[in-house]
Protein backbone atom coordinates (compact mmCIF):
# COMPACT_ATOMS: atom_id res chain seq x y z
CA UNK A 1 0.00 0.00 0.00
CA UNK A 2 1.33 3.37 -1.32
CA UNK A 3 1.54 6.05 1.76
CA UNK A 4 1.58 9.86 1.41
CA UNK A 5 1.68 12.90 4.14
CA UNK A 6 -0.70 15.44 4.72
CA UNK A 7 -0.19 18.64 6.64
CA UNK A 8 -3.29 20.23 8.55
CA UNK A 9 -3.88 23.64 6.87
CA UNK A 10 -6.61 25.08 10.05
CA UNK A 11 -6.77 23.99 13.79
CA UNK A 12 -10.14 23.30 15.37
CA UNK A 13 -10.95 25.87 17.92
CA UNK A 14 -14.40 25.05 20.45
CA UNK A 15 -15.63 24.49 23.90
CA UNK A 16 -15.10 20.46 23.36
CA UNK A 17 -12.12 19.06 24.80
CA UNK A 18 -13.59 15.47 25.47
CA UNK A 19 -14.93 13.41 22.73
CA UNK A 20 -18.21 12.49 22.69
CA UNK A 21 -20.48 10.90 20.70
CA UNK A 22 -23.94 13.18 20.50
CA UNK A 23 -25.24 16.79 21.05
CA UNK A 24 -23.22 18.75 18.32
CA UNK A 25 -25.63 20.56 16.65
CA UNK A 26 -25.26 23.67 18.64
CA UNK A 27 -21.22 23.90 19.23
CA UNK A 28 -19.79 26.41 17.02
CA UNK A 29 -16.18 26.58 16.37
CA UNK A 30 -13.63 28.85 15.00
CA UNK A 31 -10.92 26.79 11.82
CA UNK A 32 -7.93 28.71 12.43
CA UNK A 33 -6.19 29.11 9.42
CA UNK A 34 -2.45 27.84 9.59
CA UNK A 35 0.05 30.86 9.12
CA UNK A 36 1.77 29.52 6.32
CA UNK A 37 -1.90 30.83 4.66
CA UNK A 38 -2.56 34.08 3.88
CA UNK A 39 -6.00 35.18 4.60
CA UNK A 40 -7.03 35.36 0.59
CA UNK A 41 -7.07 31.30 0.91
CA UNK A 42 -10.49 31.81 3.22
CA UNK A 43 -11.92 35.13 0.01
CA UNK A 44 -15.67 34.82 -0.47
CA UNK A 45 -16.25 31.46 1.45
CA UNK A 46 -18.65 32.86 3.61
CA UNK A 47 -20.46 33.34 0.57
CA UNK A 48 -21.49 29.53 0.93
CA UNK A 49 -24.27 28.83 3.67
CA UNK A 50 -21.92 25.81 4.08
CA UNK A 51 -18.83 24.13 4.49
CA UNK A 52 -17.38 20.56 4.64
CA UNK A 53 -14.22 20.50 7.09
CA UNK A 54 -12.31 17.02 6.81
CA UNK A 55 -9.97 16.59 10.01
CA UNK A 56 -8.08 14.00 11.38
CA UNK A 57 -9.02 12.17 14.86
CA UNK A 58 -5.73 13.09 15.87
CA UNK A 59 -6.32 11.42 19.47
CA UNK A 60 -7.45 7.86 18.12
CA UNK A 61 -4.95 5.72 19.13
CA UNK A 62 -2.87 3.21 16.68
CA UNK A 63 -4.68 0.34 18.99
CA UNK A 64 -7.56 1.04 18.35
CA UNK A 65 -7.57 1.44 14.98
CA UNK A 66 -10.56 -0.65 13.04
CA UNK A 67 -9.90 -2.85 9.47
CA UNK A 68 -12.82 -4.84 9.66
CA UNK A 69 -16.22 -4.98 11.44
CA UNK A 70 -17.44 -4.71 14.32
CA UNK A 71 -21.31 -2.69 16.08
CA UNK A 72 -21.39 0.67 15.77
CA UNK A 73 -20.91 2.39 18.82
CA UNK A 74 -20.12 -1.10 20.45
CA UNK A 75 -24.03 -1.52 20.50
CA UNK A 76 -24.73 -5.23 19.95
CA UNK A 77 -28.14 -4.46 19.56
CA UNK A 78 -26.73 -2.87 15.90
CA UNK A 79 -25.98 -5.22 13.20
CA UNK A 80 -21.67 -5.47 13.20
CA UNK A 81 -20.67 -3.52 9.92
CA UNK A 82 -17.66 -3.02 8.27
CA UNK A 83 -15.90 -0.02 9.30
CA UNK A 84 -16.48 1.44 5.95
CA UNK A 85 -20.22 1.29 6.48
CA UNK A 86 -20.14 3.20 9.67
CA UNK A 87 -18.19 6.68 10.26
CA UNK A 88 -16.77 6.11 13.53
CA UNK A 89 -13.82 7.41 14.62
CA UNK A 90 -11.46 4.57 14.63
CA UNK A 91 -10.95 4.87 11.17
CA UNK A 92 -7.51 3.52 9.27
CA UNK A 93 -6.71 6.38 8.26
CA UNK A 94 -8.36 8.65 10.97
CA UNK A 95 -10.59 10.98 8.73
CA UNK A 96 -13.55 12.83 9.21
CA UNK A 97 -15.90 14.90 7.36
CA UNK A 98 -18.79 17.06 7.85
CA UNK A 99 -20.68 19.54 6.37
CA UNK A 100 -21.07 22.88 8.80
CA UNK A 101 -23.38 25.95 8.47
CA UNK A 102 -21.26 28.61 8.14
CA UNK A 103 -21.85 31.86 10.14
CA UNK A 104 -18.97 34.44 9.29
CA UNK A 105 -15.27 34.87 8.65
CA UNK A 106 -12.94 36.55 10.30
CA UNK A 107 -9.68 37.44 8.07
CA UNK A 108 -8.12 33.93 8.48
CA UNK A 109 -10.91 32.23 10.87
CA UNK A 110 -13.90 30.92 9.68
CA UNK A 111 -16.61 30.22 12.60
CA UNK A 112 -18.95 27.07 11.84
CA UNK A 113 -21.76 25.52 13.66
CA UNK A 114 -22.34 21.58 14.03
CA UNK A 115 -18.61 20.68 13.47
CA UNK A 116 -17.87 17.43 14.97
CA UNK A 117 -14.70 18.17 16.00
CA UNK A 118 -13.09 18.56 19.46
CA UNK A 119 -10.69 21.46 20.26
CA UNK A 120 -7.32 21.63 19.19
CA UNK A 121 -8.27 18.96 15.94
CA UNK A 122 -6.30 19.42 12.83
CA UNK A 123 -8.08 20.66 10.02
CA UNK A 124 -6.65 19.06 6.42
CA UNK A 125 -8.89 20.83 3.78
CA UNK A 126 -12.03 23.17 3.67
CA UNK A 127 -14.47 23.08 1.07
CA UNK A 128 -17.58 24.58 -0.17
CA UNK A 129 -20.91 22.88 -0.05
CA UNK A 130 -22.22 23.46 -3.70
CA UNK A 131 -26.06 21.81 -4.37
CA UNK A 132 -24.69 20.47 -7.45
CA UNK A 133 -22.45 18.02 -5.68
CA UNK A 134 -24.97 16.45 -3.01
CA UNK A 135 -26.90 13.56 -3.93
CA UNK A 136 -29.59 13.90 -6.75
CA UNK A 137 -31.39 10.57 -5.59
CA UNK A 138 -32.86 10.28 -1.92
CA UNK A 139 -30.48 9.04 0.51
CA UNK A 140 -31.31 5.97 2.20
CA UNK A 141 -29.64 3.99 5.23
CA UNK A 142 -30.47 1.46 7.78
CA UNK A 143 -32.70 1.50 10.87
CA UNK A 144 -29.84 1.58 13.00
CA UNK A 145 -27.81 4.70 11.53
CA UNK A 146 -31.03 6.32 11.86
CA UNK A 147 -31.49 5.67 16.00
CA UNK A 148 -27.56 5.98 16.32
CA UNK A 149 -28.40 9.83 14.70
CA UNK A 150 -31.23 10.62 17.09
CA UNK A 151 -29.12 12.89 19.48
CA UNK A 152 -26.04 13.26 17.48
CA UNK A 153 -26.73 17.10 16.79
CA UNK A 154 -29.02 17.96 19.59
CA UNK A 155 -31.24 16.13 22.06
CA UNK A 156 -34.64 15.04 20.52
Amino acid sequence: MNTFALSPIATVKNIRAEIEDDNWGAVVSVIELDPSFGEEAMFEVEGFSHVEIFFLFHRVEDTKIETGARHPRNNKNWPKVGIFAQRGKNRPNRLGATICKVIKREERNLFVQGLDAIDGTPVLDIKPVMKEFLPREDVTQPAWATELMKKYWGSE
